[in-house]
């Protein structure tokens, strides 16, 4: 099945040029099935460009996905278009009486700042809490994952010397954790941030699974089952050349940037660098999704009781 989404959302002329199937909401609604309800509130400052990124994941699975996006209520952002904004997002306030079966929380360009100095920290806050009772099962990605690790776990994040930037190679920690099914044993995942969690800091007594993880880049993917909730701490979901943008951006803005480890062919960045990650983010979406499927009441009222 293919996923639904807004007719006129541009994600969708980019997710039909390569070939994802998307459905018209006219055609959604004829079919005699439940989709399953995935939200997406998206921090990033490209809204388009994070909108195409997970939109293409989660329209990859066989079953038909509702994507809604939402955005924080208190907060504008500043680069975005507020007629795109205003004719495809809407505010946490005004759907946090429904029911999602996932909810993505993603990244932010502000890991250097406290938690608690974020402007949107304390409807984030809610929002952390509204999951355990209106959502199935939450994936948290880069500063998302590290929010929601410190708001449930009190689980710090420590600065770096310098941003970690690159590709890496990551290690397949729980081969029988269903959101590892497939996986190879090493696999690559871009990185990108400022700031990391220590395996040191984790609660023993919370029922925390460390997945994924890298020698060079540290804590990868963690699962909680307790608040059936999955922290992403990397960009599995980049397109291709999302790196040598974040890259070329720093540079000609004069900001002193290291070349992305591992990533431009033999660390030249005039040539077009190689996508080593885009199977391992459709497996880890699609297994996240089908284990979604497996576990959500079929009657959306029932999430969270």
């Amino acid at each position: 099945m293919p996923i639904r989404i807004p007719n006129d959302l541009p994600a969708r002329r980019t997710l039909e040029s390569e070939g994802v199937m998307v459905m018209t909401e006219a055609s959604a609604a004829r079919q005699d099935i439940r989709p399953l309800r995935i939200g997406l509130l998206n921090l990033m400052p490209n809204k388009v460009k994070t909108e195409t990124q997970f939109a293409r994941l989660i329209g990859a699975t066989p079953l038909q996905v509702e994507l809604s996006l939402v955005k924080i209520t208190s907060h504008t952002p500043k680069n975005a278009d507020p007629d795109h904004m205003l004719a495809f997002y809407a505010n946490w306030e005004d759907v946090k009486h429904e029911k999602f079966d996932g909810f993505i929380v993603t990244g932010a360009p502000v890991e250097q700042l406290e938690f608690s100095d974020v402007n949107y920290w304390d409807e984030l806050s809610r929002i952390y809490d509204w999951t355990q009772t209106h959502v199935h099962s939450t994936f948290n990605v880069c500063w998302g994952a590290q929010a929601a690790l410190w708001h449930f776990h009190k689980v710090p994040k420590h600065g770096l010397p310098k941003k970690r930037f690159g590709v890496y190679t990551h290690h397949n920690l729980k081969p029988n954790s269903p959101y590892l099914r497939g996986f190879s044993d090493d696999f690559s995942i871009p990185v990108s941030r400022w700031t990391e969690n220590h395996r040191a800091d984790l609660p023993t007594d919370r029922g925390l699974e460390l997945l994924m993880e890298s020698d060079e880049a540290g804590l990868c993917l963690i699962n909680d089952p307790a608040k059936r909730a999955l922290y992403m701490f990397n960009h599995i979901e980049y397109d291709t050349t999302s790196l040598s943008d974040e890259y070329w951006r720093d540079r000609n803005a004069g900001k002193a940037i290291d070349l992305p480890v591992n990533y431009f062919p033999k660390n030249d960045p005039e040539q077009p660098p190689e996508n080593r990650w885009r199977s391992h983010a459709h497996l880890l979406f699609g297994n996240w999704i089908n284990e979604v499927y497996q576990t959500t009441p079929f009657d959306l009222g029932k999430i969270g009781s």
